[in-house]
């Protein structure tokens, strides 16, 4: 007589068999799902961009036909040598570079030292003037226009490059960025530096500011966007053509009776072109520091 012997916790019952299914690989896509939703956003959304471009080419008879035809019918570069051509041309650019590059430097330095004091250091009131300087940032530009612009007349800089570069020294949005980044950075980092002897601004320069790139590429990009694109500042505080920028130079090729449209789309080509590579080059720091500030509040 034979005996059956079994190992505790069986019973001694075959396993069931598995399905074949189940040990043929998953299909998955070769890219997430979420593509499929935000590709044709992606599409949608720079579908103006080619528009542009794509019309830049346009003569202004094929811009003048009725109705209006959406594609060119060949490469027209009338427009680009109009804009070119135009002997204010190269001044408005260079007023413009000016402009962006000094408000970019100046919200950089004033934005790392003002946050990083509002992030690291306690003082009488800081609370209460963190809250006034972000209440600034809920006030529209159609209400402080006429005082920022008698401010500007007081200071004899009405029609001159520092009427345009004052007012964007810093902004409450670059302070703002940077302070929640900086709460973000751990305090040991900086309080080893402390105890070999470094002083704050020496952690600020040699500790922080490597760390803080993201949060620095970001302001960069979003303070050059913004006063790269203005218009309606420049439009209120310049008169003389010499000291336009390019934004509003590009306004003096719509007349009352005739605009010259190959030429404005030649200059918005020319315009959109510094702002689209400036965010291209700095997209991955961007979504950094977008992601790293949401982190502490």
């Amino acid at each position: 007589m034979t005996t059956t012997t079994h190992l505790p916790g069986t019973t001694g019952r075959r396993p069931l068999a598995r399905p074949v299914e189940a040990d043929r690989p998953r299909r998955r896509l070769p890219f997430s799902a979420w593509h499929l939703l935000l590709a044709p956003l992606a599409v949608l959304f720079a579908l103006p961009l080619v528009w542009l471009l794509l019309s830049s080419f346009m003569s202004d008879a094929q811009f003048n036909r009725f109705p209006t035809e959406l594609l060119p019918d060949g490469i027209d570069l009338s427009g680009y040598r109009y804009v070119l051509g135009n002997g204010m041309f190269p001044r408005w650019l260079l007023n413009s570079v000016i402009v962006s590059t000094v408000a970019v430097a100046s919200n950089l330095v004033f934005g790392v030292l003002g946050g990083y004091a509002f992030a690291r250091m306690r003082f009488a009131g800081s609370r209460l003037l963190l809250m006034l300087m972000l209440a600034t940032m809920a006030v529209p530009f159609q209400l402080t226009m006429i005082p920022t612009f008698l401010v500007m007349k007081k200071l004899g800089l009405i029609d001159t490059l520092g009427a345009l570069i004052v007012p964007s020294l810093v902004t409450p949005f670059a302070v703002f960025l940077l302070r929640q980044f900086f709460l973000s950075l751990p305090r040991e980092l900086e309080e080893a530096a402390w105890i070999d002897g470094c002083a704050r601004l020496r952690v600020l320069w040699s500790i922080v500011l490597p760390l803080a790139r993201p949060a620095l590429a970001t302001v960069a990009v979003l303070t050059f966007l913004t006063t790269w694109n203005d218009l309606s500042w420049p439009l209120i505080a310049i008169n003389h053509d010499t000291q336009y920028t390019l934004q509003l130079g590009l306004t003096t090729f719509q007349g009352t009776h005739h605009t010259r449209w190959s030429a404005v789309m030649a200059g918005n080509v020319i315009t959109v072109l510094p702002v689209l590579l400036a965010f291209l080059f700095a997209q991955k720091t961007f979504i950094r520091s977008l992601t790293a500030t949401g982190l502490k509040g």
